[in-house]
């Protein structure tokens, strides 16, 4: 074995071992979901399929359906207000400005979500900066309920969510060739025209990528659902906590677990076939 073969296999070991790691866990969690809950013990029972059968309830749905809502809302409304942020940090040629864009896009990254979710709390309460401005302006007598509301989930998570669907968004306009748009425009087409028919669906590929990442990001959630919806907007992994943890029924939370990642996989499969008819747009 030469030294080039040697350094490949102490390049990929890490990445081996930390892939082994994770399918040990899918599979311990797999084997849980499996098991029987024992009142009071943490310890499980004989093997049974009960933990999925008795899912047929009204609030693992609701789990379901509210968690999936959400991580499409949050794909979208990202995407919204993360494009025209993506599009000026590339396109600006004012340094100032630039760095500011550049700034304000990256640093929530830094400041990490539990730092972000709480600082929506301040933001979002009874007392919170927005009602208390609201009610200066005269527009509100009582304070609008912001907190614990499906609304203030999405409002966190599009926050926690933008900073890397701007980075993802910016590095593909980036790779744009100009040359495509000055040609649009030498044929006459005007900005409009030539946002829309060039830069829009060459971007593609970067906004179905972090349409996913958004998607994902959103799907596996835990703090800001926790933290913001305080228990009254119900998600899989605030469901799967309070299971786990509160009720201490380690094999229901694991099946619930088990189906959480199976609509992901499914979620996902279904979103590429559906957008691959825009990849290849894209690519061309």
């Amino acid at each position: 074995m030469n030294m080039y073969s040697r350094l490949r296999v102490w390049l990929i070991s890490p990445s081996v071992i930390v892939a082994l790691c994770i399918c040990v866990a899918l599979l311990t969690v797999f084997q849980f979901s499996l098991r029987t809950f024992i009142p009071g013990s943490l310890d499980v029972g004989r093997f049974t399929l009960a933990n999925f059968t008795g899912m047929n309830k009204s609030i693992y749905w609701d789990a379901l359906r509210n968690t999936l809502v959400l991580s499409i809302e949050t794909m979208v409304f990202s995407l919204l207000l993360a494009y025209p942020l993506a599009y000026a940090l590339v396109r600006v040629r004012n340094r100032a400005l630039k760095s500011v864009l550049l700034i304000t896009a990256i640093t929530p990254l830094f400041l990490g979500e539990i730092v972000r979710t709480y600082s929506w709390i301040i933001a979002l309460g009874s007392t919170g900066f927005i009602n208390s401005m609201l009610r200066k302006m005269g527009l509100i007598e009582w304070p609008v309920d912001l907190m614990f509301t499906h609304f203030g989930v999405l409002v966190a998570l599009v926050h926690v969510t933008i900073p890397v669907v701007v980075l993802m968004l910016s590095a593909a306009i980036a790779h744009i060739d100009r040359d495509y748009e000055k040609a649009a425009q030498s044929l006459g087409a005007g900005p409009i025209r030539i946002f829309v028919t060039v830069t829009l669906p060459l971007s593609m590929p970067g906004i179905l990528a972090s349409s996913t990442t958004a998607f994902a990001w959103t799907f596996s959630a835990f703090a800001t659902p926790q933290m913001i919806g305080g228990g009254r907007v119900p998600t899989i992994s605030t469901l799967i906590y309070q299971l786990g943890f509160s009720s201490m029924n380690f094999p229901l939370a694991a099946s619930l677990s088990v189906v959480g990642l199976t609509l992901t996989i499914v979620s996902l499969w279904v979103f590429g076939k559906v957008t691959f008819r825009f990849k290849r747009i894209g690519g061309h």
